[in-house]
């Protein structure tokens, strides 16, 4: 009854109107940013966090976890109409989506996919509602020792899934925690790799940082490919009633989807991508007529786009009980939070509960301004995909330089923002992901706290944490995810060399 009477009085909170309007910008947003290919939702939530800083805590945050949300939805229409994946998550969604719309039933995806986008984001949000305090309660066993296993859990797992080549994310990874270390030391102020500069002592900030690597590298990558105007098939209202067959077609796959992104959620990694696969291969594979995917069954694409929605919502898990981010997105959204000065983890349901409440109360809401918006409005969106880059660059450009020159009236943040935004393309022209450099530079500080913690706890010596149970369970896992991801690589170096 206890959770029952927080979540009343979460909705309460909500219904002031800064919160209100939170909600809807930012699945408003969210689903704009689905639909223009190319621009993804950690780029569009790192140009919104300097913008974030005015408003209270839970309000930044529902407004950031809109964007993503809304995103989810948004990927769906220019796959299925255009056969382009407005968001990476919605690659799946174009095998099936676009099948149907070369036989006239787009609309009748489109439909589906927001009618069980709408249902698997509230199965998420329920898991959340309850998995999020349970797992806070079970962490307040942790310790430094267990949180610093925990971390290199998490870093070895982030490798294996997040990076087409673990040696190219570990670059990443270590070049995330240097740019950490930079500035004064966090538990003896000592200056590191300052290099003499004074802008240097106070560290690299976060926002020039992810606006470059997000938002400029995208401004620049877009802007030296050739715009080839996509060709898009009209949907009108009537085109959006699916038949009885096809609605009973999708109720297995939404309810299959959206158990499997939440559980995807939990893991480390991009997890609104892997669920997509996941579930399409699952629906495939338990078909009657797998010969038929891939020529526009309602399966292929109710599937992926529930799991998406639903995989959101499970990262947002460890997120906000652990204080620990596993994708790109929920990294920003931890920075943002912690530049309000509060901390995600086990404490926060017991020091500031109202920001946990008011924030679920937001996303049951959210995610029925987003199905209402994403059935009548599909026309609206559709022609905002076709939006020249022209038009679109020049003003995402200004929002990228004022929202960080605002952070602290700092030039040295924009010189940072545009030489990071040089740097990102670079990264994407040679493909080093720039998800666990994000990562590295949220989490360096945590993890060398908890290092040095462990190390003074234990006299200088790390051996001793074998003797604490739950910190040598996460060791010997991550122990068991190298020999695994080292056996990986051999057999595919063995099959390379016999072929």
């Amino acid at each position: 009854m206890e959770a029952v009477d927080q979540l009343v009085q979460g909705f309460f909170n909500l219904l002031s109107i800064k919160n209100l309007l939170a909600c809807f910008v930012g699945t408003f947003l969210g689903t704009i940013v689905g639909v223009l290919p190319g621009v993804g939702p950690a780029a569009t939530m790192a140009f919104l966090l300097p913008f974030t800083l005015g408003l209270a805590p839970e309000t930044g945050l529902i407004m950031l976890t809109g964007v993503w949300f809304g995103s989810q939805y948004g990927g769906s229409t220019t796959s299925i109409l255009v056969n382009i994946p407005g968001e990476a998550a919605s690659v799946v969604s174009c095998i099936d989506g676009y099948q149907m719309t070369k036989k006239g039933r787009g609309g009748a995806a489109l439909a589906m996919s927001a009618i069980g986008s709408f249902v698997a984001g509230t199965v998420g949000i329920i898991g959340l509602q309850f998995f999020a305090p349970f797992l806070a309660t079970a962490a307040l066993a942790f310790g430094p020792a267990e949180y610093l296993a925990f971390l290199i859990l998490a870093f070895i797992l982030l490798l294996g899934l997040a990076a087409e080549s673990p040696a190219r994310g570990l670059v990443m990874f270590g070049l995330g925690f240097w740019i950490s270390t930079i500035g004064l030391s966090p538990m003896d102020g000592v200056p590191r790799f300052s290099f003499g500069s004074e802008s240097l002592i106070s560290g690299i900030e976060f926002v020039p940082l992810a606006v470059g690597l997000f938002g400029m590298s995208e401004i620049l990558f877009v802007g030296i490919q050739t715009y080839v105007p996509p060709i898009m098939a009209k949907v009108r209202i009537r085109d959006l009633y699916p038949t009885r067959e096809e609605v009973k077609r999708s109720v297995g796959p939404t309810f299959r989807g959206s158990f499997i992104g939440f559980f995807m959620g939990l893991l480390p990694g991009p997890c609104t991508i892997l669920s997509t696969f996941m579930s399409y291969t699952v629906e495939k594979k338990i078909s009657k007529t797998p010969e038929n995917f891939g020529k526009g069954m309602i399966e292929g694409v109710v599937g992926p786009e529930s799991a998406n929605n639903s995989a959101v919502m499970g990262s947002m898990i460890p997120l906000l009980a652990l204080g620990i981010p596993f994708a790109a997105p929920s990294a920003i959204m931890l920075a943002g939070l912690r530049m309000h000065n509060v901390y995600p983890g086990p404490l926060l349901f017991t020091e500031a509960p109202q920001i946990f409440w008011t924030f679920i109360a937001a996303m049951y809401l959210g995610n029925l301004i987003l199905l209402l918006l994403n059935l009548p409005l599909v026309g609206f969106f559709a022609r905002i995909a076709m939006t020249r880059p022209s038009v679109l660059l020049p003003f995402v450009s200004i929002l990228c330089l004022v929202g960080t020159y605002s952070m602290r009236n700092s030039f040295f943040d924009v010189w940072v923002m545009l030489f990071s935004g040089v740097v990102g393309l670079l990264f994407r022209r040679w493909d080093f992901p720039v998800a666990p450099l994000i990562i590295g530079v949220v989490l360096g500080p945590m993890t060398e706290v908890s290092l040095r913690k462990t190390l003074v706890m234990f006299d200088g010596s790390l051996l001793p944490i074998f003797q604490r149970p739950i910190a040598a369970l996460f060791i010997v896992s991550s122990l068991a995810a190298v020999a695994y991801l080292l056996g990986r690589s051999w057999r595919g170096k063995s099959g390379y060399q016999s072929q």
